[in-house]
Formats: structure tokens, C-alpha cells, sequence
């Protein structure tokens, strides 16, 4: 399997972000500021020293699960950062940390030196809404863009989802579903930003528990141009067949789950770990096409 470099971090920021700055900008698209720290042109977002960013000493949260804390580390060393941290500019090149801790924590874990964040200043509360809102409602923007908007709200402007749906002017079940949409898989939240799907295809996406089937299913919808209706029936007629059988079958045990669930999400399609007992089984990994074989063989010779 090849070795994935230390400035992925660009890799899923650029891939939200896409924009070229004016004349000042390095080979690398980024603007070298006076403190070291590097802005990405037209995005409101500048890369930081993971080392120059304490966290907030009144946090209310302090116990973090270092099985998810490195799940997240594996999903950056692999799409980058998909939604930059939030920070406080102190001065002399030093930050506070506003929201985004497991971000920043899960980015150390995966070797980053700098992580992209939204730095604010000494800014008036209300202020600082304003701009917010004004961003949700640029015409232009994916609907991934418009959750990571509102879950800055959520957690930088102190707001629940009903004063957050007044500021708005959207329903609580809207904010609900874009928020969603942030705890869909990196592979997923970029397909979005990309046009690969719609939000509507995301929604029933949603709907689907584990991440390898979430891919499954997504991949179906790229290979076979599925509308938002014909996934929504896949979905449903998945659902029922899991159901089913759950019903007839003993699950496997949990660390065989867990290695299923790894090799279908590596591969983008639903891999099956039969257990057939001393310590027997097999893995068997479907194709739809000749690409798809091909892109799977790719994979396995990685």
C-alpha cells in the first residue's frame, strides 16, 4: 500500500475550496502571512502551526475516545481536512483554539504540521453572526458548504438549532438534515462538493448505519448514474435485506465486523467475511464492471 505524505492536509481543503488568489500567491496557492501562517485565496481560511494553537481552557468537554480520535487521524492521512478548526488570534503567532478539538487533536495524531482554520479576532458578537449568515445565503454555495456555515454557528455564536433556524430563516428540520450531513465519510462529503451526488442522494445516504455500506451505495450511484429515486429505493430494499437477515443469522463476532466493515470501506464496495468455522472463512469482494474489477485489482496492488 503506498505511503500517503504529510501535506494531504491540502488534498481535502482544496478539494471544499477551490480558488486562485491574486499575484501574491506561492506555488503551493497559499499567501505567506507575517506571522508564518498561510492564507488560501478567497476561502477565509489560513493554515496554522498545529504547535502555535492552544485549546481552550474552558472547554467543557475533556474525555475524548482514542479509538474514534484515530479513525478520524486515518480519514485525514487519506482526504485531508474537510472542515477547517476555528481559532483566536492572541498575538505573536499564537491562537486559541474556538471549536474543533478533535480535529485538532485526531491532525496531531496523523502527523500534520499545519491544520486549515477560521481565525477570529477581538470581533463583535453580532458582527461576527452577520458574516456567518451572510455566507449561508451566497447563491453559489453546495449544500456542504452550507452545513459547515451553520455548525459554525452552532458552535461559535452559542446558538441551538431553533434561534439558528430564526437567524436564518430555514426550519429546524432544514438545519438538521445539512447537519447531517457533516458525519457522512470524507469520500461521501467530497462527492458533494464535486457535484458527484446531490444533497437529496446524501439524505438517503444518511439513512444507511454503517460507513462500508454508506461507500457501497455511493459508489452504485457513480457507476450507474442513479437518480435520487432509485436510491432511495436501493437503500430500501438494502435495509430490508440487512433486516432479514439479522433475523436468520447470528451476527459474526465484533472483531470479525470490524474487519469486514475496514475491508469494505478501503474498497469501496460492500466485502463479505464468511466465518466457517476452525478458523476458517473466506473474503469475497463483488465487482459491477470490468472498470469496477479494475479498480479494485488497483487496490490490492497498492
Amino acid at each position: 500500500m503506498s505511503t500517503v505524505k504529510k501535506n494531504v492536509l491540502g488534498r481535502g481543503l482544496s478539494a471544499l475550496l477551490e480558488d486562485r488568489g491574486p499575484s501574491d500567491i506561492s506555488s503551493t496557492g497559499s499567501a505567506l502571512q507575517e506571522d508564518g501562517s498561510k492564507s488560501i485565496p478567497g476561502s477565509g481560511v489560513q493554515t496554522l502551526s498545529v504547535n502555535s494553537i492552544e485549546v481552550n481552557p474552558f472547554q467543557p468537554r475533556n474525555e475524548f475516545n482514542l479509538d474514534a480520535l484515530n479513525e478520524l487521524a486515518e480519514s485525514i492521512r487519506i482526504h485531508g481536512i474537510i472542515q477547517p478548526i476555528t481559532v483566536r488570534h492572541l498575538g505573536e503567532g499564537s491562537y486559541q483554539l474556538i471549536s474543533g478539538e478533535r480535529r485538532l487533536r485526531a491532525s496531531k495524531i496523523a502527523g500534520l504540521d499545519q491544520i486549515p482554520a477560521y481565525i477570529r479576532t477581538a470581533q463583535d458578537q453580532g458582527m461576527h453572526e452577520m458574516a456567518l449568515i451572510e455566507n449561508i445565503q451566497r447563491e453559489n454555495l453546495n449544500s456542504l458548504e452550507v452545513a459547515i456555515s451553520l455548525q459554525r454557528m452552532l458552535e461559535e455564536c452559542g446558538l441551538n438549532q431553533e434561534e439558528l433556524g430564526s437567524r436564518v430563516s430555514k426550519s429546524r428540520s432544514t438545519i438538521t438534515n445539512y447537519l447531517r450531513l457533516l458525519k457522512l465519510p470524507a469520500q461521501i462529503q467530497n462527492g458533494i462538493k464535486e457535484d458527484k451526488i446531490t444533497m437529496g442522494h446524501a439524505k438517503a445516504l444518511i439513512n444507511i448505519e454503517h460507513i462500508d455500506r454508506q461507500l457501497f451505495i455511493y459508489n452504485q450511484i457513480l457507476l450507474n448514474d442513479l437518480s435520487v429515486r432509485k436510491t432511495e429505493e436501493l437503500v430500501r430494499q438494502y435495509s430490508t435485506t440487512e433486516k432479514a437477515k439479522t433475523s436468520q443469522h447470528i451476527s459474526p463476532a465484533k472483531e470479525f465486523l470490524k474487519i469486514q466493515d475496514k475491508l469494505s470501506s478501503h474498497f469501496g464496495t460492500r466485502v463479505s467475511l464468511k466465518i466457517q468455522g476452525d478458523d476458517r472463512g473466506k473474503i469475497e469482494i463483488p465487482f459491477l464492471s470490468i472498470p469496477d474489477l479494475n479498480r479494485i485489482l488497483e487496490l490490492i496492488n497498492e
